[in-house]
């Protein structure tokens, strides 16, 4: 889905079920354009994952959605209000606007008792007491803090300040609720908990959420859909497994996951989505079957994307299309083994089943997988 269509399909007056709607929005900092014309919209009660590198604009979109950021154009609505409209000169405040946000430093004070950390919101609003304490005790039993109950925050660990933080942020029942990194602080096995986690208690709360993240596990992981941004713009919108097996570029191949890339070109449209890829290693040219990525069609110059585990290693030549090269670099990982197999000036990147037994400098032939071998755009 590129910025354009998106803006289209909205212009033209059709109608949404979406919840969270963004519409062109538009952001710079000095001379650069941050944010560069993204639409964007969200069904209530799903999970929607920003991804991609420092800069591509995904943290400064969370913003505008927050009211932190002044956007330069377009909307942003959340059901049926508008927090933001340029044209419009609407700009709610961000207090108004009835989100919760969890940052990346979770901000959990330390002079003040678990309970105090998350009612504190509720007393901002000057919520009844009574309510206070209900509300309070309904989140700590949802976000599994129910064994610190009664502690100070300072005896509180990463992954429990980070519940915290969550409680803390839904425990005034927000409209939406927006993600900025929260897990990038904690160890590698906490991280991996916490992801199923959250998408957990996203899912039992049911609040429309917007996560960012550089994280491509994160987002496969945890997300309804996810869009890929590269420097302001929308690369791809997609669920998790589309985004995987199906991008539509060199660039979300190489971000999402670990790909092998190739440059050839498209030789041969067989009709279904399918066609032939030419490339070249080894001293030699081969054609490879491959499915055809949107916007490509014979003759183009494309990049072959495969993932390493639809790269299959064997001793003897198999049956189609194949390609012979050597044995680099063999890595035991317990359920596979990650290989190099270079052909030509190429390296082959091969999960081979342990069985194998695959040598460093022995020769192999290496067969793709056809119907996960996708051309895509350079």
């Amino acid at each position: 889905m590129t910025n354009e269509d998106t803006s289209a399909n909205m212009s033209n007056g059709e109608s949404s079920a979406n919840y969270l709607e963004i519409e062109n929005l538009v952001k710079y900092f000095g001379d650069d354009r941050a944010v560069d014309g993204i639409s964007i919209g969200v069904p209530e009660g799903k999970f929607l994952t920003l991804l991609g590198p420092s800069g591509c604009g995904k943290t400064t979109t969370l913003m505008c959605i927050a009211g932190l950021h002044k956007p330069d154009a377009g909307e942003i609505r959340v059901g049926a209000r508008t927090f933001t409209s340029v044209k419009k000169k609407i700009l709610l405040a961000p207090e108004k606007r009835d989100i919760g946000m969890v940052f990346q430093s979770y901000a959990i004070w330390p002079h003040m008792t678990l309970e105090q950390n998350i009612s504190y919101p509720l007393e901002v609003r000057k919520t009844d007491p009574s309510e206070i304490d209900d509300r309070v005790n309904e989140v700590i039993r949802l976000v599994g803090l129910n064994d610190m109950v009664g502690k100070d925050a300072t005896q509180l660990s990463g992954g429990q300040q980070q519940r915290a933080a969550l409680a803390r942020a839904i425990v005034c029942r927000p409209s939406l609720l927006l993600f900025d990194e929260p897990l990038s602080n904690l160890d590698l096995k906490l991280r991996q908990r916490m992801r199923v986690e959250l998408k957990r208690i996203q899912h039992e709360v049911g609040i429309t959420s917007v996560y960012v993240t550089h994280d491509q596990a994160e987002a496969l992981v945890m997300s309804d859909e996810i869009i890929v941004m590269s420097k302001g713009r929308i690369e791809q919108t997609g669920g998790p497994h589309d985004i995987y097996a199906h991008p539509v570029s060199r660039y979300v191949s190489n971000f999402i996951g670990v790909a092998n890339l190739i440059e050839g070109r498209i030789v041969r449209e067989a009709g279904a989505g399918r066609g032939e890829i030419e490339v070249a290693g080894e001293g030699e040219r081969i054609l490879l079957p491959c499915l055809l990525g949107e916007g490509l069609s014979e003759g183009d110059e494309a990049v072959l994307s495969v993932r390493p585990e639809n790269v299959h290693a064997f001793r003897e030549k198999p049956e189609g299309p194949s390609m012979e090269g050597e044995v680099i670099q063999m890595v035991f990982l317990g359920n596979y083994l990650d290989c190099r197999v270079r052909w030509g000036e190429f390296e082959w990147k091969v999960q081979a089943h342990p069985r194998e037994r695959l040598r460093e400098g022995e020769r192999v032939h290496i067969r793709l997988d056809a119907d996960h071998t996708l051309a895509v755009l350079p």
